[in-house]
């Protein structure tokens, strides 16, 4: 059995992620393809348990390190329970953010040395690098505005609640990763409509691997 793809989704708040995540793994099931959806921080049982703590704020006086070594212990057990196993049956995973934003959240946007974050991702990914990362841009102003209205109080979670000026350097963040590798990462203009964007990544995907009818080249 071939090992299957793997795909990330990376962007900051608002950026409709869950959704395309949803609509790609929609598309590429149509074309005959086994697909796992997944998500970080989560994805298994106990990596879910993490999530609770970090999505909360609970474990925000731990700093920026005890944070990222959260998310670390949450990736390890990820991918060691959802992700290698769907790949190496042959499945697609498509996981809605990934080390990237480890790399963003805690490195660029809130100062966690690069050394400490690349020492993190070596140990915690290894050799599980996504085949493919689509990174959704979007103004900040523009994704806020939409985690304002689904949240319905205007506010979000640990994350979502920080200031425009930490929403802006992780925009930054991850425009910069794409930029720094260009071969795995691919930005998508999102703040068009959602169908637009939902066809960009359909075609991207579809002629990236060569898809046709069946899921094969």
């Amino acid at each position: 059995m071939a090992r299957g793809k793997f795909i990330t989704f990376e962007g900051g708040e608002g950026a409709g992620k869950s959704t395309q995540v949803r609509r790609l793994a929609e598309h590429l099931r149509a074309l005959g393809l086994d697909v796992v959806v997944t998500r970080e921080p989560g994805g298994s049982p106990s990596a879910e348990a993490i999530r609770g703590l970090l999505l909360s704020g609970r474990v925000r006086a731990l700093g920026t390190l005890g944070e990222a070594y959260l998310f670390a212990a949450a990736r390890m057990d990820h991918i060691a329970e959802t992700i290698e196993p769907a790949l190496e049956r042959g499945a697609w995973v498509i996981c809605d953010r990934f080390a990237d934003s480890t790399r963003v959240y805690q490195g660029a946007a809130d100062g966690l040395d690069v050394e400490i974050v690349d020492d993190l991702e070596r140990i915690a990914v290894g050799n599980c690098r996504p085949d493919l990362t689509i990174v959704i841009d979007l103004p900040v102003d523009v994704g806020l505005a939409r985690v304002a209205g689904r949240s319905g109080n205007g506010t979000g979670d640990r994350f979502e609640a920080e200031a425009v000026a930490v929403h802006e350097a992780r925009r930054q963040g991850f425009l910069g990763v794409a930029a720094a590798n260009p071969d795995r990462c691919v930005v998508i203009d999102g703040a068009r409509e959602a169908d637009a964007v939902t066809s960009d990544i359909a075609a991207l995907v579809t002629g990236r691997f060569g898809l046709a009818i069946g899921g094969r080249a």
